[in-house]
C-alpha cells in the first residue's frame, strides 16, 4: 500500500481550522471536541494537538481569521473626524452583526472562551485603537480636537464603543437601537475631544 505524501504543516493547520469552523457552525462550539475534528480529518487527536495545544488555541486561530483585517477595511478618508468616527463604528458594528447572524457559533465561542483570554481579541482591540487614534490625530491636525494624549483618548473611545461592538453586548439588541447608540457615543466623544485637553 502506497503511503500518503506528507503534507506541509501549514496546509494541515489550515485544514484543521477550516474543519473546526465548519463543525462549530454545524453543531455548535461546545458540542464539538478535538476528537470530532480529528475524526473528520481522518487523523489522530494528537495530530490536532500538535498544531493547536488546546481548544482555546483553536478558537484564537479561528478568531484571528475573522478579525485580522476587519479594522483595516473600515477607515473612510475625506470626511470630517466626527464622521470618520461614526462611519468606522457603524461599519464595524455591521460587520459584527453579520458575523453573529451568519456564524452564530462565534457568539458561543466568545462566551465560552472569555476566561481563556484569547489573544486575537487583544490584537483586534489594538487595531481598533490604532484606527481611532489616527482619526483623533487628524482632528488635532485640523484644530478640531484639543487632545494632548491621542492614544489615551483612543482607548477611552474604544471602551465607549464596546457597547456597540462587543458580541456579548450586541447579540440581543436590534440594529436600529445599536446604530442610534453608536451615534450618541460618537457625538459625545466628538464633543469631549473638542472641549477637553484629554
Amino acid at each position: 500500500m502506497a503511503r500518503r505524501p506528507r503534507r506541509k504543516a501549514e496546509e494541515t493547520r489550515q485544514d484543521i481550522l477550516t474543519t473546526a469552523e465548519l463543525l462549530f457552525c454545524q453543531r455548535g462550539f461546545v458540542a464539538v471536541s478535538i476528537a470530532d475534528i480529528a475524526a473528520s480529518l481522518a487523523m489522530s487527536p494528537a495530530n490536532v494537538f500538535k498544531h493547536f495545544h488546546s481548544k482555546a488555541a483553536l478558537v484564537d486561530a479561528i478568531a484571528e481569521r475573522h478579525l485580522t483585517d476587519v479594522a483595516d477595511r473600515f477607515v473612510v478618508e475625506d470626511l470630517p473626524p466626527r464622521d470618520q468616527l461614526l462611519s468606522f463604528a457603524l461599519r464595524l458594528l455591521d460587520s459584527h452583526l453579520q458575523d453573529l447572524q451568519q456564524n452564530p457559533y462565534i457568539f458561543e465561542m466568545v462566551l465560552v472562551s472569555i476566561d481563556a483570554k484569547i489573544e486575537a481579541g487583544k490584537r483586534y482591540r489594538e487595531k481598533v485603537i490604532q484606527k481611532l487614534e489616527a482619526i483623533i490625530r487628524e482632528g488635532i491636525a485640523e484644530n478640531r480636537y484639543r487632545c494632548s494624549n491621542p492614544g489615551e483618548a483612543a482607548n477611552t473611545v474604544a471602551d465607549m464603543l464596546a457597547s456597540v461592538l462587543h458580541p456579548v453586548l450586541i447579540a440581543k439588541e436590534d440594529k436600529e437601537t445599536l446604530v442610534n447608540r453608536a451615534g450618541r457615543i460618537v457625538d459625545f466623544a466628538d464633543t469631549a475631544l473638542q472641549n477637553s485637553a484629554c
